[in-house]
């Protein structure tokens, strides 16, 4: 289920339960609208709130650490490639097949991140989405350096291949599932639900107070809409740069 979907249903299920909240507050005998009533729910309310904005402040922190491992991710990637290309090019035209794989896989990478930048560029590129940094390290353990400095050379491609191989299972397992705990989530829904409920049982049922808690339900499910984008970095509405990736991809052109 999309984001905005999820974020939808959670606030028609406050609003609802601002709404049937203001319908008990009709038929409520007077006696329990008296201020001292009112004073205890207040204080329910607040111990509730308290908790709720804890809740939120932890899913926030949670889904902005996923994003920006995300981001970082790609951006260390991108600066390794660079340095992968130059190590090649350094050790000497032996190296040719595999640049020219390092240039495909990055090409297929960025069409497989956005389909509508990527494209153009794949198109000319004949690439087997099975090769990649496999390939790309059986290509370099194959060479027979002749020198200490292609010797150097090469471990140096090596351990830089590595190193972005290690990057791309992590982004690739971060990607494949969510980081935020749902339980979390769903009891905070929980929670707002029960705060507006309060707000429609305690306040009076005019157009004015209608109006601020119709803001405060989008206010929340925006901020709820936004925790949840952050979950899914490579579509949506706040998505991680791929300018790394292409600016890598520039570079490597022939």
């Amino acid at each position: 289920m999309s984001p905005l979907a999820i974020s939808l249903m959670a606030f028609g299920c406050i609003f609802s339960g601002m709404l049937i909240g203001m319908f008990i507050r009709s038929v409520l005998p007077e006696h329990h609208l008296s201020e001292e009533s009112k004073d205890a729910v207040k204080l329910g309310i607040g111990m509730i709130a308290t908790l709720a904005a804890l809740v939120l402040g932890l899913l926030i922190a949670t889904a902005k650490g996923s994003f920006d491992t995300m981001n970082n991710g790609l951006m260390q990637t991108g600066s390794k490639i660079i340095l992968l290309d130059r190590v090649m090019a350094n050790y000497g035209p032996e190296t040719k097949e595999a640049r020219d794989l390092l240039r495909r896989s990055v090409a297929f990478a960025l069409d497989r991140l956005s389909p509508k930048k990527g494209k153009q560029k794949l198109d000319k590129i004949n690439f087997d989405p099975r090769a990649g940094l496999e390939a790309i390290q059986d290509k370099l353990l194959r060479l027979s350096p002749q020198s200490e400095s292609q010797r150097w050379l090469l471990s140096q491609a090596l351990q830089i291949s590595r190193e972005i191989s290690d990057v791309r299972w992590l982004l690739t397992q971060q990607r494949e599932q969510s980081s935020l705990p749902m339980p979390f989530f769903v009891m905070l829904v929980c929670w707002l639900v029960i705060i507006f409920f309060s707000f429609g049982m305690i306040s009076p049922p005019n157009a004015t107070v209608i109006t601020i808690l119709l803001v405060c339900s989008l206010s929340t499910a925006g901020a709820l809409y936004m925790i949840l984008e952050l979950d899914h970095p490579y579509g949506g509405l706040i998505e991680v740069s791929i300018a790394p990736l292409q600016n890598a991809l520039n570079y490597l052109a022939p």
